[in-house]
């Protein structure tokens, strides 16, 4: 790890601040994309989940994956993550968007996740009756989703350093090894006798004329989000044009591997009709150590689990709200937003995101169950994020022709459009299928009214869209303050100031990673804004 320095060339001042490694950002992006929660929905499906699992790798996750390398690649030294590749190729509106769907998305997943992080501490008794009675508990659910995620919180208050360190132990810890763990604990049990509650003689190919199974099964598209996310730290990794795509295609081969076998494993213990959404990773773990007399592993699964959960919830809390201040600094939010602590990281906003937190985990008590609560607010965030992704296809193959000649160190086909435009759009129509088929209510899952459903889904999507641009409606010059100078301009800004600033920190960028400069682009190279205003 660097230490911290600050070093100022012509208008530009850049921070070099600690950096991350190919290992511990492949882990980063593990835990970031991996939860071991979602293997119970798969399990329902027997052998025909993988045909989910890799369906949605080759139409999803692959896709993210190659697109997400090439834009970071691309804007290595450009920090925003999602806001600088949209707003690249569509303009700050569309960028602002994209950034303030995945940052809104993350911060109502939070309670889902968090709620699998309750019932992972709810096994560590040994009375595993009780403790499944107390993991369907509203009140105790709460109390424990509001204390990890404020853990959460003040870790990442603490800067990089510690983000990187606590994610990448407990992404190993957490999840990682408790992955291999479920893996090897079905393998002994079938070699030494035991029954499998799964039929290995099923249908590979689902039944898709159920469209029950289908709406369900798109869930999984959220599964595999969030290998983009580690964009916002771009300027954070050693050599990133070649150390990001290493870790990202690292982490979406092992993401692959982990779903499909612990799915696999899990179905093998538990019967199909036994299987809950919230409880049965729990209860798979347990039933195999009754199996193999170990029933003292149990509480150390439950906390390994619940350790693995803060791990993926700090990644999330310190990714897309760091993608939120590259908004504020570059003058699009108010100077609230644009608030640092000594660490440089973005306080203010991770109290408001708090907030939010704490409100919507107070919608535990008017939903009818904690699994219906864990469903409606699972499928609001997956038609959030796919509206990003939409648009972060659609830049990816925008910018093969309005930055033609720009430098692409990762470049998807090493010749011409056609695999991106096969690439990009395979996602793009990907993206868009599931973000239409999540709108129906899954009928394995009980909900309750249909009215609340809809009316969550529907309103939730109207409200989230809207709002960025109320918030762009209201805009001050005054927003436009001195962070703003540490924010890389965009390459269709015009203005001598902001080229003379962007030439300073590509030089400055060189100039930390040791490489020759490469001769600046041509005017005809930066084609007219998009749209800034």
């Amino acid at each position: 790890m660097a230490t911290n320095t600050t070093t100022k060339s012509g208008a530009a001042q850049v921070k070099t601040a600690a950096k991350f490694g190919v290992f511990t950002l492949m882990i980063m992006n593990i835990v970031a994309v991996v939860s071991l929660r979602g293997l119970p929905a798969e399990a329902e499906y027997g052998m025909s989940s993988a045909f989910y699992y890799l369906f949605a790798a080759l139409v999803f996750l692959i896709p993210v994956s190659l697109v997400a390398a090439e834009l970071a690649a691309m804007f290595p030294y450009q920090q925003g993550g999602m806001f600088r590749w949209i707003g690249e190729a569509f303009g700050t509106k569309a960028g602002f968007l994209g950034i303030w769907l995945q940052w809104v998305e993350s911060t109502i997943w939070f309670p889902t996740v968090l709620t699998f992080g309750a019932v992972s501490l709810a096994f560590i008794g040994m009375d595993h009756v009780a403790d499944s009675h107390l993991a369907a508990n509203k009140v105790y659910t709460l109390v424990v989703v509001l204390a990890i995620y404020w853990i959460a919180t003040l870790i990442s208050l603490k800067g990089l350093g510690w983000v990187g360190k606590v994610s990448k132990i407990g992404g190993m810890v957490g999840t990682i090894i408790p992955a291999i763990f479920l893996v090897v604990c079905a393998a002994i049990y079938l070699c030494t006798g035991g029954v499998s509650q799964l039929n290995f003689h099923g249908d590979f190919f689902p039944d898709l004329t159920n469209f029950d199974n289908v709406v369900l099964a798109a869930s999984i598209f959220l599964f595999y989000a969030g290998m983009e996310m580690s964009g916002v730290h771009v300027r954070d990794i050693s050599n990133p044009t070649v150390n990001y795509p290493k870790a990202v295609f690292g982490g979406a081969l092992f993401t692959v591997l982990i779903f499909v076998l612990g799915t696999y494993a899990l179905g093998i213990i538990i019967p199909e009709k036994d299987i809950n959404l919230v409880q049965s990773l729990l209860v798979g773990f347990d039933n195999y150590m009754h199996a193999f007399h170990m029933e003292w592993m149990t509480p150390v699964i439950a906390i390994a689990l619940a350790f693995g959960v803060l791990a993926g919830v700090l990644t999330w809390v310190a990714g897309p709200s760091k993608g939120v201040l590259a908004v504020g600094q570059a003058g699009y939010l108010p100077k609230f937003f644009q608030k640092t602590n000594k660490a440089g990281v973005q306080r203010n906003i991770l109290l408001i995101q708090g907030c939010a937190v704490t409100l919507l985990s107070l919608l535990f008590v008017v939903m009818p169950s904690v699994q219906s609560f864990y469903q409606i607010l699972s499928q609001l965030t997956v038609l959030l994020y796919l509206i990003a992704y939409l648009l972060m296809f659609a830049a990816a193959i925008y910018l093969r022709y309005s930055m033609k000649n720009a430098q692409r160190p990762f470049r998807i086909g090493s010749r011409g459009n056609g695999l991106m435009l096969l690439v990009g759009g395979v996602g793009f129509l990907g993206s868009l299928l599931a973000f239409v088929l999540s709108f129906f209510p899954p009928d394995q899952v009980p909900m309750g009214s249909t009215t609340v459903w809809y009316a969550v889904l529907f309103g939730g999507v109207a409200l989230f869209v809207i709002l960025p641009f109320v918030i762009l409606a209201f805009r001050k010059p005054s927003w436009r303050g001195a962070g703003a100078s540490s924010f890389v301009p965009f390459h269709w800004e015009k203005s001598p100031a902001a080229q003379a600033q962007l030439a300073a920190a590509r030089r400055q960028y060189e100039i930390e990673q040791g490489i020759t400069p490469a001769p600046e682009p041509s005017a005809a190279q930066t084609p007219a804004t998009p749209g800034a205003e």
